[in-house]
């Protein structure tokens, strides 16, 4: 059974309980590495710049304490390999939808279930879209 790293569930106990809920279950299936929970100003700003978000400090989902969003990756991570994503996304709203978690992905941003409108892919993405459990 995969298991989170201790990089990993720091980065998850930022998290809010729901997010944490949530990707405590999906270890249990899926073998995924939690990037990032929540940003500081800083590191909200880095990724900006970066062309990584759209959004400046403290807009994001992940400036809030907890944080209401997170970035997580298959493992092993293949940035190429973007229907690993995909197939992670899959599980995750699945997972999501049955714990009755309101989440949103950032392949599908307007949750239409049709990911080639979307502006901006950020498939590691997943956030809270009502602050918590529905």
């Amino acid at each position: 059974m995969p298991r989170f790293s201790v990089q990993s569930l720091t980065a998850l106990e930022t998290c809010h309980p729901d997010l944490v809920r949530l990707f405590m279950a999906v270890i249990e299936h899926v073998n995924c590495k939690i990037l990032c929970g929540h940003r500081t100003e800083a590191e909200q700003q880095a990724v900006y710049r970066a062309g990584k978000s759209r959004l400046q400090w403290p807009d994001s989902h992940h400036n809030r304490w907890l944080s209401e969003a997170v970035d997580v990756a298959p493992c092993p991570i293949e940035w190429r390999d973007r229907e690993r994503f995909f197939y992670l996304a899959g599980f995750v709203m699945a997972f999501a939808a049955r714990m009755k978690i309101d989440l949103r992905w950032g392949g599908d941003w307007d949750g239409d279930m049709t990911t080639r409108n979307n502006q901006l892919d950020d498939l590691v993405h997943f956030e809270l879209t009502t602050g918590g459990t529905a």
